[in-house]
């Protein structure tokens, strides 16, 4: 490349790192870039690593990545950009990056594919019950009259509730478009309904979707407005036999009154995250039968995660040829997503 390389310095814990640059992703750097010693850190705070700091003109975070206070980016003059490959830069960007007039942008568009992907599967398996026969077939074994029990067991036709028209939102009604749903709905007070139409859904408003819906899926970000955004008022509109899906955060969903609803048999739940993370060991969600958890494994891991790696990496070539990127943040942002 025939042009300036800036000088670059990448903050994330040392997992993070050994997971998402490998060879391929450091040899690009090298390329677009001007490396020294230390390549990476995670702490920001000592002497070798302040100096590269002060000296960087980009970063690229990940998790792990500690916060860019005030006090940390008082002798970084040259920095001028932030190459986020994870999700939400909101761990670390302090005001002091918005009032420096830094330019952060985020991997969270190549975060939500399998976030997307796992939901999909989870909305399937809600169809046919799959997670909690499983459970029952290992209970009752040969006696297979615990299907009666578990009514209809089909995709077809079936009510998609989608709360939040998110980059994981918008993905999601997308990949419905597989399964011949009823129909799909999505409710959220920022999306345009044309918008949600064009992909294949139909905006209303949150009691409608819920009085509707089979299965209801969350996608919203965790903020003071959305906590709790799904609580015992809203579960008890649901139709006995949906399903509850959260991939999003625990806290858009009340835990006691989801347990209520569960324990008594009216609706189930696949949870891959939860409030608080992880459950206490009391908590009945382990236990029932009709309660699906994992453990927060929807987002990218492994070589997804290099996904998350290549999408920074083409920031920063953008950046370096001039070109505008691809998926800026601003402070603004941060009000209304994760």
């Amino acid at each position: 490349m025939n042009v300036r390389r800036p000088r670059a310095l990448l903050v994330m814990d040392p997992a993070t790192f050994a997971e998402q640059f490998h060879e391929p992703q450091l040899r690009r750097l090298r390329e677009l870039a001007e490396v020294g010693d230390p390549v990476w850190t995670a702490d920001l705070d000592a002497p070798a690593a302040r100096r590269a700091l002060n000296a960087a003109e980009v970063l690229v975070t990940s998790w792990g990545c500690p916060p860019l206070t005030a006090e940390r980016l008082a002798d970084a003059s040259r920095l001028r950009a932030i190459f986020h490959c994870a999700g939400s830069v909101r761990g670390f960007a302090t005001d002091a990056v918005w009032r420096r007039g830094l330019l952060v942008t985020t991997a969270a568009d190549e975060n939500a594919i399998p976030v997307a992907e796992f939901t999909l599967a989870a909305i399937v398996f809600a169809g046919k019950k799959a997670p909690f026969l499983a459970q029952d077939a290992r209970r009752y074994r040969e006696d297979r009259s615990y299907l009666a029990r578990r009514g209809e067991l089909s995709n077809r036709g079936r009510t998609i509730g989608v709360v939040g028209f998110s980059r994981v939102g918008r993905r999601v009604v997308d990949l419905l478009r597989v399964l011949e749903a009823a129909e799909v709905l999505v409710a959220d007070p920022y999306a345009d309904a044309d918008e949600v139409r064009a992909a294949g859904a139909r905006l209303v408003a949150l009691p409608e979707l819920l009085a509707r819906c089979d299965v209801l899926t969350l996608h919203v970000p965790a903020l003071p407005a959305t906590r709790h955004l799904v609580g015992a008022a809203e579960l008890a509109l649901l139709r006995d036999g949906a399903t509850v899906i959260n991939t999003a955060r625990g806290s858009v969903l009340d835990t006691a009154a989801l347990e209520r609803e569960c324990a008594a048999g009216r609706i189930d739940a696949i949870l891959d995250v939860t409030d608080p993370e992880p459950l206490p060991a009391g908590s009945p969600l382990y236990d029932l039968p009709n309660v699906m958890l994992t453990p927060h494994v929807a987002g990218s891991i492994g070589a997804e995660t290099r996904r998350l790696s290549d999408s920074a990496l083409d920031e920063l070539e953008r950046h370096v040829s001039g070109r505008p990127p691809r998926a800026p943040v601003t402070a603004g942002d941060l009000g209304v997503s994760a």
